[in-house]
């Protein structure tokens, strides 16, 4: 599961967590499977950055991060006042119409400048979501689906923002104590999958084409939004 998870991440540059976090949680503790779903993330991210750092828009990734700093404190907020089925239930809602939308419609979203409104949004956003949820990516990939990027360039790009947040993630995982020997094993037990998971992973990313790859990305959305209103209706219930 480790290896199909990397390599999704790999290949699209996001997507992993809701592969490998729930079946991780089959298997062992999920206090040992959430910080060693963050450590897998920081080590694909590095070896991404280290391959393809020439693809990166540096711009975009900084602004991502900057914003999302802000947007922390105010999901934190929410974590502990507004209930996580609403949460849950109006992001998975909003974004399956958005991929919807862009896989069937006639015409298609693409920002036509840098979008300094966008930018810090979608970071703002993740600064929320990550807070309140550990939930970070999906205002991430639509800011990068309307960027209109190459594979190459979604994936580096992504995995810019992710290697400074994933180990500021894991420093908070230290700080509270979940960062343990048994997650420290379980990663090192994991390691000789994960390099050639990363690299079978950019083989793939360098091969699709962009429409394909943007159908990928929409489609990918799509899970995520459905996952999120299932897991909303099922805490209703």
């Amino acid at each position: 599961m480790v290896f199909v998870a990397t390599l999704v991440r790999s290949t699209f540059g996001f997507g992993e967590a809701l592969i490998a976090v729930p079946l991780l949680a089959f298997l062992i503790p999920l206090q040992v499977a959430a910080p060693l779903a963050v450590l897998v993330s920081i080590t694909i991210a590095a070896v991404v950055v280290a391959q393809d750092w020439r693809q990166i828009h540096l711009s975009s990734a900084g602004g991502l991060l900057v914003a999302t700093l802000f947007g922390l404190p105010l999901g934190l907020f929410l974590l502990t006042r507004v209930p996580e089925v609403l949460i849950k239930a109006g992001l998975g809602g909003f974004i399956l119409l958005f991929s919807v939308f862009s896989l069937v419609g006639s015409v298609r979203l693409q920002l036509q400048d840098d979008a300094k409104f966008w930018l810090l949004g979608c970071g703002f956003c993740a600064g929320v979501l990550g807070g309140a949820y550990g939930m970070n990516g999906p205002p991430l990939v639509v800011y990068g689906s309307l960027q209109g990027w190459t594979a190459q360039r979604f994936r580096a790009t992504l995995q810019a923002y992710f290697l400074p947040a994933s180990l500021l993630g894991m420093c908070g995982y230290l700080r509270i104590g979940l960062w343990t020997p048994v997650v420290t094993r379980d990663y090192l037990l994991c390691l000789p999958v994960l390099i050639p998971a990363v690299l079978l992973g950019r083989t793939i990313n360098q091969r699709l084409s962009a429409e394909i790859f943007r159908r990928f990305v929409y489609f990918g959305l799509a899970v995520i939004g459905v996952a999120l209103v299932v897991q909303s209706f099922v805490h209703l219930h």
